[in-house]
Parts: C-alpha cells; structure tokens; sequence
C-alpha cells in the first residue's frame, strides 16, 4: 500500500504530493484526511494524506512513513474539496489553503503540542474493604468520607482537605484517579431567549426559504436595522436542527458575536459551538472536536467558521453581509463568502445571505435573479427609524465647537434627563494623528512605514497602526526643543473631552486599545446593557448588530473618515457605516435620534444617510460605478508587487504590467503601475497594478503564469487578489 502525501511546506515550490509506502504495521490506520509524519529531505515533516494506492511505477525508490498522526480523520471529503476551491481561486498553494480552514492543533505540523484538557475525579476503590479501617489519620478519614459523599469527587476540592492524605491513599490505592476530558470553553449560563411571533413580512420570508429548505437556493435578505433578522435565522435553524440537520451562521467579525451568541445559545441550549479568533488555540481544539464528534448541530462564527465540518449540513446564513471582514487580507485571500456559497452548492442546501446594506455586487445580481430578493422594509412592531440631522461642523468650529456640535450636546443632555442612553461613533482611535512642530516643520512618522505616528495619551506613547513601531513622545520637538502641535484626534480624544466637559455622564470606550484582553468586549456590552454607562463611545466595532433597549442618541463625531478614503469604494463604506450605525438608535420603546457631524453637508452619500434611502443610494453609486468601470459591471483584480528594494520593485512592477498588457485579451484594462495608497509598511515598498475586465478567457492561466515567474525571486515579492475589496 502506497499514499500521496501533501507535505506541510507551504511554499508554491514544493506544493505537490510525495508519494510513501505504508508499513505492514500502519495499514489499518491508513485513511485519506489523515496526518502522518515522514521524512522529507532529511527533515521530519507531517502532512496530510489525500490519496491511497496500490501500485507505483517500477524502479522508484519510496520511503515508508513513519506514524499515523490521527486516530480520526481531520480532512474529510468536502474540506479537501474547498482546499482545492481555494486554491483555485486564491492562486495560493494547497497546502496553505488546508492550513486556513484548521484550528493550530490538526495543522500539518510537527511543531504543534496542544493537547486535551481534563478533569481528575477520585473514586473509592471498590475492591479494597469498604471501611476506612486504613485512614491512619482524621484528614484521610475527611478525604475517604467527601469521596464517598461525593463520588465522583473532584481531586482538586479534595486536595483542599489535605493534598498529602489524598496522595497517600491513591499510594496504596485505597482511592483510585479517573479522567474525564473537558472542554476549555464554558457554557455560560444564559437567560431564557423567548421565541417571538412572526410578523406578516417576517413570516412571508420564513415561508419563502423554508420552501427551498432541500435544494440549493441563494437568498439575499434586505432588511431595515430592527426589522427582525435573527429572529427569522433561529426559527428557520430551528425547523432545520428538528430534522436531524446543522446549521452554519457567519457573523462578520469576533465584536458581532456575544449578543448573537447569547441569543442561540439561549433558543439552543448545548447544540451551540462557537469559532472565532479570540478563541485561544485550546478553546478553538475543543470547540472544533466538539463539532467533529456530532454534539452540536449550530456554529457561529467569524470568518474561519465557515470551515466546520458539520455533518449533515442544512443551512447556512451570513449576517451583515457587506462587511469587509468576510475578506482574508492575507495570503490566502479567500472571501468567507464565496466559501459559503460553495458550501452551499455541495451540500444542495440554501444559504441566507442578511444585511441592512447590501453591497452592490450582491444587490445587482439579484436584480437577474441570481438571488431571490426578500425584503423587510418595516422594524418589528413597527417602531418608527430615527430621525437623521446633519450638522455643518464648518460653522460650528467657528462657535469653538470642534468636537461636539451645540445640536448633538442637546441631544445628550436630553437623553440623559429621561434616563437614556448614547452612543458616539469616531471611526478612528487614539488621542491625536498628527504631531507636528510649527517651528522647525518636524513630524513624528514611522520609521518602517509611510505614516504619521498617532499618539495615545493614556500611555504617553506614538505608535505606528500598520507594523506596530512604539516610542514615548517627548514634551519638546526632538529637533528645536519648541513645543509640539497636535492635530486630528480619535475617541481617546473624545473620551478626554467627556469627561472634562460633561463630568456627570459615565462614558464607555470602546476600540482595539480598550479591548485588547480576552473577553473584554463581551464584558463591556453587557455593562452598557445593564446601563452601567450612560455613553459608549468607539469605533465602527459599535456600528453593527448590537442591540441596546434604552439608546435614543446616537452621534457620528466626523462623518468624513471613510468618505475621503482613496477607494471607488468609499462611498459605499461610508453609507453602510453610517446608516448601521444609526440602526442603533429607538429600538424599542424610545424614539431615536442620529446626528451626524461632517464638513462636506451637502455630500450626496450623507443625505442618503440621513434619509435612510438605501435605493436612492443604490441608483447614485451604480451610475458612478457604471462610468467609471468598477465592480459590479467590471470585474477586478488588485497585484502588488512588494520589495525592500525601491528601485528593483519600481522596475518588477513595470515588467509585470508590460506582461500583462501583452498576455490579456485586448479590452481588459490595464492600469498602473502606481504606487499603493500607503507606499512602505515595515520597510516593505509596495506598488499597484490593477485589472478590469468583463470576460477574459486568458485571465487565469495568465495569473497563474506570472505567478511561476516569481516563484524562485528571493527579492521581490507579488500579490494577487481577486475581487479585491480595497484597492
């Protein structure tokens, strides 16, 4: 018996099956999917098995493998496929593509030591008089009589008894240890989550995709902020699990899930397991065990959970479906989505894909029928969508109102004397994004990247947000000892500013600073839920999918941010922050109330906005799209080419362009290069070539082609993403 094994090398150089004997001895646990440890090159390797034969060409010398890593298969039959899926797609090899899905523990790695968890019960001996004639002392007589109370008893509560006389009775095995495996992950205990009647639009959707329940069926569910999304999600799983059948819901980043969570785990008690990246990597074992072994039937997760292996899949749903995080920015850059929707295909099953802004791409195809549109155009119990006010921040810096708008200031303290809350949007962190000296011209940039250094005042430091360089700011310049001048600012800014000018309110901030420990954010929502604070202030990690009862304010500090973002995508970013962001406002029993602060009041993307008019918005951005040759009506692909070298990286991405100018078909567009939005992050120079096409047969073999030309420059470095969300 022979196999083809996919060593765990990730470079594109040795992305290719090695081909082993199997010992006498190991063929009963041979299967494909499994690890095994070999030797490649004189190095001992893991990797995975992918295919099983009995005959290899005569003359070849073979070497045996040396173990069967698994008892169970890891890679089974749909995983291996969407490895090759990503591949495909990504460009990446496969090897990378298989290590993306795993959790650290099942990657081919001979590197990787994370082992199982358990708990020690202590049992008395049975087979040993039953008396506790042996107890030498009063302590092993109190240890004998809380086992046999307690039976199986914790080690752990016995050992507070005395650890000695625990030890000493294990010895001459009058008490015996057993293990139990546990999960690192608790179940929380949750409240009751009371199921809710469907409205008429609620139900119509319910209707409409339980009807596709045993085909494959792509849906796009348009829904106002508060019209009862979730709620729609858990019956329809619900209807699902009763038939034997698992769901997967993909929730765009780890900030989306405590609230979503607590929902199913509350409707699904025990058949709930979670993935996410603030697992770590021993949560993230058992939770992937939990779902291998058939005890749970529902994942929720970020990204990387569309990887579960669920048996029996049924369903699959992905919430706020335009948010950017879906998409790996790294090598692979596959997009969660597209995954999904293979899954989907696979297992002939429906996928639900849910927003109250839908990206343009999706909203289009729906339009020819590629998805069934469903829509919910009122909130549950038709409470009313808040009131939406800009603010002209250009006039209101000359009343000395830099921060706060006198109209927003209202609204506070109006909310405030009701007993409500407020949340404040500021799409960046930090205390100030420029320092900078009047005198001399000197400014505080990174060292590694082309970028200012933002300074965070809590910790007296400038950091680089791009490769992470830190230094203490000084009190003078470094250059002409004046004193420095700070410009910009983020919510440790707007924190300051709260607290010196309204002292009385209790304010929450909320951003990668103040969330950096585990379980923070989740500690966090639930204190501003119980109305521990009266403002939470942060950054778009508050936009999205939270609910709060008693939030009538919600403020947008500078609406300009995302607008003036160099990417055709701008606009659209802009419009799905915003609007998300004031769903947050009146959503139950009080009415809300948005204001949002810009200097460019007559901008159309922030009367939409303030009109909640995503059609109208729809209609404006599809112009532009349409004239400019941007997605949806022109595909697009994004290559960088990157290098530590200037000029050789200058010269690469000229030569990449010429070829790709040659290769392509005559009416796919070319553009660049040029160099990209931010020019060097950690000494790295990088520049931009980007294509636009509607169909090109010659697109991906030319692709893969310049690939191979890159393969063995040690020097210079190219990225290709397809269907890029940021160029």
């Amino acid at each position: 018996m022979y196999v083809d094994v996919l060593i765990e090398l990730k470079n594109k150089q040795t992305d290719q099956m090695y081909t082993y004997e199997v010992p006498e001895c190991l063929k009963e646990k041979i299967a494909v999917g499994k690890r095994v440890k070999v030797s490649f090159n004189n190095r001992p390797l893991e990797g995975f098995i992918l295919h099983v034969k009995n005959e290899i060409p005569e003359g070849v010398k073979i070497l045996p493998i040396k173990e069967v890593v698994d008892e169970d298969i890891v890679l089974n039959e749909e995983l291996i496929q969407i490895g090759e899926f990503i591949k495909k797609e990504c460009l990446c090899s496969l090897s990378s593509a298989y290590a993306v899905m795993l959790p650290k523990a099942l990657k081919a790695s001979d590197k990787t030591n994370i082992n199982k968890k358990y708990e020690t019960y202590l049992e008395l001996n049975r087979s040993y008089n039953e008396s506790i004639s042996f107890c030498t002392s009063e302590k092993q007589k109190e240890v004998v009589d809380y086992i046999e109370a307690n039976e199986p008893a914790y080690k752990k509560e016995a050992n507070k008894i005395s650890s000695s006389s625990v030890a000493t009775l294990i010895k001459n095995k009058v008490v015996k240890e057993v293990q139990e495996e546990i999960y690192r992950l608790e179940e929380t205990s949750v409240l009751e989550d009371q199921k809710k009647i469907l409205n008429r639009e609620q139900q119509e959707v319910y209707n409409a995709i339980l009807s596709k329940q045993n085909m494959h069926h792509k849906f796009l569910l348009y829904g106002v902020t508060g019209s009862g999304k979730t709620e729609i999600y858990m019956q329809i799983i619900e209807e699902i699990v009763k038939k034997g059948k698992s769901a997967i819901v993909l929730v765009p980043e780890i900030s989306l899930t405590p609230q979503f969570v607590h929902h199913f785990k509350s409707r699904f008690a025990g058949l709930v397991a979670v993935l996410h990246s603030g697992l770590s990597d021993g949560e993230r074992y058992d939770e992937w065990r939990k779902i291998v072994r058939g005890e749970v039937q529902i994942v929720i997760g970020a990204r990387s959970a569309v990887f579960a292996p669920l048996k029996n899949l049924g369903i699959i749903v992905v919430d706020e479906e335009h948010a950017d995080s879906y998409k790996q920015e790294n090598n692979p850059r596959y997009n969660a989505i597209d995954i999904a929707e293979f899954r989907a295909e696979y297992n002939r099953i429906p996928i639900v894909l849910g927003s109250a802004t839908p990206t343009l791409e999706r909203m289009a195809k729906s339009s020819k029928n590629l998805y069934t549109l469903l829509t919910l155009k009122n909130r549950v119990n038709h409470s009313p969508l808040p009131t939406c006010t800009i603010v002209d921040m250009a006039s209101e810096v000359k009343k000395g109102n830099f921060y706060l708008s006198e109209r927003l200031q209202v609204e506070m303290e109006s909310a405030l004397s009701r007993n409500e809350q407020i949340i404040l949007l500021l799409n960046r962190r930090g205390y100030a994004t420029t320092i900078t000296c009047g005198n001399c011209g000197f400014t505080y940039k990174c060292p590694h990247c082309d970028i200012s250094l933002t300074f965070h005042k809590t910790k007296n430091t400038l950091r680089c947000h791009y490769c992470g360089y830190t230094i203490f700011k000084t009190d003078a310049c470094p250059k002409c000892q004046t004193n420095l001048d700070f410009y910009g600012y983020g919510t440790e800014k707007i924190e300051s500013f709260l607290n010196k000018e309204f002292p009385e309110i209790r304010v929450l901030r909320m951003d990668t600073d103040t969330t950096r420990r585990k379980n923070s954010y989740e500690k966090m929502i639930e204190q501003f839920k119980n109305h521990e604070y009266d403002c939470l202030l942060g950054t778009q990690m508050i936009s999205k999918g939270l609910d709060f009862p008693k939030v009538s304010v919600v403020g947008i500090i500078n609406a300009d941010t995302t607008l003036n973002l160099p990417d055709f995508r701008s606009g659209e970013k802009t419009f799905d922050l915003l609007y998300q962001a004031a769903g947050r406002a009146g959503r139950k029993d009080t009415l809300g109330n948005v204001i949002i602060q810009t200097y460019n009041k007559d901008n159309f993307i922030l009367k939409c906005v303030a009109e909640q008019d995503y059609e109208k918005f729809y209609n404006y951005e599809m112009n532009i799209r349409k004239k400019l040759k941007y997605s949806p009506y022109y595909f697009l692909v994004s290559i960088k080419v990157t290098s530590k070298d200037y000029e050789l990286c200058s010269k690469e991405a000229k030569k990449t362009a010429d070829y790709l100018r040659k290769n392509l078909l005559e009416n796919t567009i070319v553009l660049g290069p040029t160099v990209s939005n931010i020019f060097k992050i950690n000494n790295i120079y990088r520049f931009q070539i980007i294509i636009k096409y509607r169909f090109d047969k010659k697109l991906d073999e030319t692709l893969k082609e310049l690939d191979k030309l890159f393969l063995m420059n040690k020097n210079v470095n190219l990225e290709i993403d397809k269907n890029p969300l940021k160029i």
